[in-house]
């Protein structure tokens, strides 16, 4: 994975998650499971490293914007 760019922890409650899961399905479904609670980013692909087992994925979560307050709705991905 790439090298993590200074403005994604720039601030206390900035977040970079990296995943390693066995399947896409699986990772898909860790990023959907963080989504339902704070504000994070988008995700369309996973990644393999060669050599490596399973797949990658990257997001990046603010846990300041918490997402299961009332009248609140996970953000879309």
């Amino acid at each position: 994975m790439e090298a993590i760019n200074e403005v994604h922890v720039s601030e206390p409650g900035l977040v970079v998650v990296d995943v390693a899961a066995a399947d896409d399905e699986t990772a898909f479904a860790f990023h959907t499971a963080l989504a339902a609670h704070w504000a994070t980013t988008s995700v369309e692909r996973t990644t393999r490293d060669p050599g490596q087992p399973g797949v990658r994925l990257r997001c990046y979560l603010d846990l300041r914007q918490p997402l299961d307050e009332p009248g609140q709705r996970p953000a879309p991905h």
